[in-house]
């Protein structure tokens, strides 16, 4: 017991480390930023679905059961489609070379990926303005606009799972809604306080972004078709208070 005690703390010393490093902080923004970003990747990723013939912004492999079920009827958009997971890809690689170099100048990642984040929305937005009327799906200007609210998304992805990894996810809820039923029937089970306050907390955790993607999509579904891509104003604005928000607090 001695032995892992040592381990245990290291390894919590690391990840406060980390977090301090990306201009996060561990118990200071429990569920702005996951609710904030849960609710801008429902209203992207749905706005992108509606406008662009079923193209998952966010939920890049959902790509590939459009593209399959092309075998059985046909799908408008098959290019964007198909060059959907590689751009997803670079926007993730590159999101990593640029945090790693923000982390060797010591400087915070956070608030510069959010704001990477709100210019790619910006350019989602305004192309997609210029593609209106979208009634060909393989017009290059349609691609451009899709690949770019999925780079948009991308480097929400990446960082989730770095700066923001001490966060519930915010882009994919099904990890986020498999975790809740599985901490809700040992909630319900119940058992030991030494066992069920992690579990407890967990679960207050995981819930809240999961209500705010739901809550995003409604809207981004609304917005779009309400003002089209000028729906998108919506997210941008709640991203680049974010951003100026985790500025503020963490400090370059």
């Amino acid at each position: 017991m001695s032995a892992d005690v040592p381990g245990s703390l290291a390894t919590a010393t690391s990840v406060s480390n980390q977090s301090a490093k990306a201009g996060v902080s561990t118990s200071a923004e429990p569920r702005l930023l996951p609710v904030g970003l849960g609710f801008a990747a429902g209203f992207v990723d749905t706005l992108g679905f509606v406008a662009l013939y079923s193209f998952f912004t966010s939920h890049v492999t959902g790509n590939f059961v459009v593209l399959g079920s092309a075998l059985g009827q046909p799908v408008h958009g098959l290019i964007a489609k198909l060059l959907a997971l590689p751009m997803f890809i670079v926007a993730v690689a590159a999101v990593r070379l640029y945090g790693r170099s923000l982390e060797r100048r010591e400087r915070a990642a956070a608030a510069p990926l959010l704001t990477l984040e709100a210019i790619f929305l910006i350019v989602f937005m305004v192309l997609g303005l210029c593609a209106a009327p979208i009634t060909d799906a393989d017009a290059p200007i349609v691609i451009l606009t899709a690949l770019s609210g999925s780079v948009a998304m991308g480097i929400q992805n990446a960082a989730s799972r770095t700066v923001f990894a001490s966060l519930s996810p915010t882009t994919v809820m099904t990890g986020n809604v498999t975790q809740l039923a599985i901490d809700a029937v040992d909630l319900i089970a119940g058992g030991p306080e030494a066992t069920m306050h992690p579990v407890r907390a967990r679960f207050k955790r995981f819930w809240p972004p999961v209500v705010a993607f739901a809550a995003g999509a409604a809207c981004g579904a609304a917005s779009y078709k309400a003002g089209g891509f000028l729906g998108l104003l919506v997210p941008i604005v709640l991203v680049i208070a974010l951003a100026i928000h985790t500025r503020a607090r963490f400090p370059q």
